[in-house]
């Protein structure tokens, strides 16, 4: 029978216990394929929970289209600071501006409050009317106020001179009874989408001038422009060129007017708050209420 050879005292071999001899080459074997075989399972499918994607930012509300109104875009963008204070050098005539999202309206109370001038909204675009125009506009004009309406415009939906001949068609007409004031082009921040409406600067500009070319056409009056100074900037590039034809209704919610858009002197009417007394959105005129009289006789 073979005798078996003996390993030399001493040795490597003979040093290591049964069941651990494994060389230092399939040791670094193992070492260096452990990277290469985690990467294999992670791309396995079911293995990405091990790495969760980080969701999307939860996209804001959109609110729903016809629900715009004057100024629901001023404290987002502007702020809104202290309301002005009293003593004013002109004298100032208080005034407010409504729309579907204030209902029926308690005009009595307004009235008795000092409120004598009012603006209701009639359209949007061209596809919506205040559903509570009858009451808000009827209303205000049964206990005595002069009243007016206002268009809030959408410009990527169609021309100003679709828009314009919607208003007219919809509410915002003007008669020279004395009691009618001239309508109103409300244009701001665009609570659907892109502030400018998707539209360059000059696009703009052409696009408020079809409005209130349109507009005079069809009533003989100049529109009213409502704005927020930093909007106009954005928007038109600080276009001045209605300054001369159009009376300015700025918005800015503070202590006094701030810087008005070009082409602009002065300002008709201040929309100074969003939080008055009754419905919210109060006004002042830039003089007494026979200038309010003087506007709405043209």
């Amino acid at each position: 029978m073979p005798v078996p050879r003996s390993r030399k005292p001493g040795s490597l071999a003979a040093s290591r216990p049964a069941g651990s001899r494994v060389s230092r080459r399939a040791k670094f074997a193992a070492a260096t394929s452990l990277p290469a075989v985690l990467a294999l399972l992670l791309a396995l499918p079911g293995a990405a929970s091990a790495a969760p994607v980080p969701a999307d930012p939860p996209q804001q509300n959109v609110p729903t289209r016809g629900s715009a109104h004057m100024g629901m875009g001023v404290v987002e963008h502007d702020g809104q600071g202290a309301l002005p204070r009293g003593g004013d050098r002109v004298a100032q005539t208080e005034g407010v501006d409504v729309s579907s999202h204030q209902g029926n309206v308690d005009w009595q109370a307004l009235w008795n409050s000092g409120v004598s001038w009012a603006y209701v909204k009639a359209t949007e675009g061209n596809y919506y009317k205040n559903t509570y125009f009858t009451q808000q506009y009827n209303g205000s004009y049964n206990v005595g106020m002069i009243r007016g309406t206002y268009h809030f415009g959408t410009p990527n939906d169609s021309s100003g001179a679709n828009q314009a001949n919607y208003f007219v068609d919809g509410g915002g007409g003007w008669s020279p009874d004395g009691r009618t004031l001239p309508g109103v082009l409300d244009i701001e921040w665009n609570p659907y989408g892109a502030t400018c409406y998707g539209k360059t600067q000059a696009q703009m500009v052409d696009w408020i001038r079809d409005f209130v070319n349109t507009y005079k056409a069809r009533t003989g009056r100049d529109a009213v422009i409502y704005t927020a100074t930093s909007w106009w900037k954005e928007c038109t590039g600080n276009y001045g060129g209605f300054g001369a034809t159009n009376p300015l209704w700025i918005a800015r919610y503070n202590t006094t007017v701030g810087e008005l858009p070009a082409g602009w002197g002065f300002q008709t009417i201040w929309q100074y708050t969003s939080t008055g007394p009754i419905v919210g959105d109060h006004n002042r005129f830039n003089g007494a209420y026979d200038r309010v009289q003087a506007l709405a006789n043209g």
